[in-house]
């Protein structure tokens, strides 16, 4: 009996990647472990030139190729330009990460409609279209005969209740993990595997604005908001990014249409 191989067993090396929301934030911190393990990766954003810049930053500092494709994929538009531009670029993609999100707050008598269109638009239309619009490219990977794979970022608010009055949020998440299950039955068939993260607390732009940081991400108390975590921190680059390689390397092929939350215990310890 030949003896099991591990060799290679978390690597994505050679794997072509694209993360939606990758200027900043969980996407950037995805895309920035991705580049380190040997991936060539694309990030999207809405915003040009921030997307361009941490394109740029991100190539610099792991010494891999990230490339810039802005794109507002709150708008259809914007979803079927972005499918169109990767699939001009590249003739085959590994890895889709859905991490493009939108949040709002409102108390919930005075809670617009505009708040709940824009969110649901963003966190939950959007992954849906663009998912279909690159199935072509996700088809190909897995014709290689190793799975392609997309995961799909949620959140904790979206497997428990939040303090903040993001009903939108909350719902649009909930909705993103219940689509990943959906498209797992439907695509796993075809090695095209579905997983949803769902990360608690990391130090990012959203987030520094629900805690009254005013977005800065730099020189402000994470310990505070960490304290309050089983885990007694806020989540780090490598955890996230580490959860998203395992899950993209043969390491985590047997993992399909499940929801793992990344927050230190905030969900699992309740």
């Amino acid at each position: 009996m030949t003896a099991p191989q591990f060799n290679d067993l978390f690597s994505v090396r050679g794997k072509v990647a694209l993360v939606t929301g990758g200027s900043r934030g969980i996407g950037e911190m995805i895309a920035a472990g991705f580049l380190a393990a040997g991936a060539k990766v694309y990030i999207s954003s809405r915003k040009a030139d921030v997307c361009e810049a941490t394109a740029k930053r991100l190539s610099d500092a792991y010494g891999g190729t990230c490339i810039a494709i802005p794109a507002d994929l709150s708008k259809m538009a914007g979803v079927e330009a972005l499918g169109a531009k990767l699939a001009e670029l590249e003739p085959r993609l590994d890895i889709l990460i859905n991490n493009a999100g939108a949040s709002w707050g409102a108390p919930l008598e005075e809670f617009p409609e505009a708040g709940w269109d824009k969110v649901m638009d963003t966190n939950v239309k959007a992954v849906f279209f663009l998912t279909q619009k690159l199935l072509p490219l996700l088809r190909a990977a897995a014709s290689t005969g190793t799975p392609a794979r997309v995961i799909n970022i949620g959140s904790i608010d979206g497997l428990k209740s939040s303090i903040f009055d993001a009903f939108s949020y909350g719902a649009s998440k909930a909705a993103v993990h219940h689509l990943t299950r959906f498209m797992a039955t439907h695509l796993t068939g075809e090695k095209i595997l579905f997983n949803a993260i769902a990360p608690g607390p990391f130090p990012t732009w959203m987030l520094s604005t629900g805690v009254g940081f005013g977005g800065e991400t730099e020189n402000v108390d994470w310990d505070t908001v960490g304290s309050r975590n089983p885990s007694k921190r806020v989540g780090t680059p490598q955890d996230i990014a580490g959860l998203a390689i395992f899950l993209c390397s043969r390491a985590g092929e047997y993992v399909v249409g499940q929801t793992i939350a990344c927050d230190g215990g905030i969900v699992g310890t309740a």
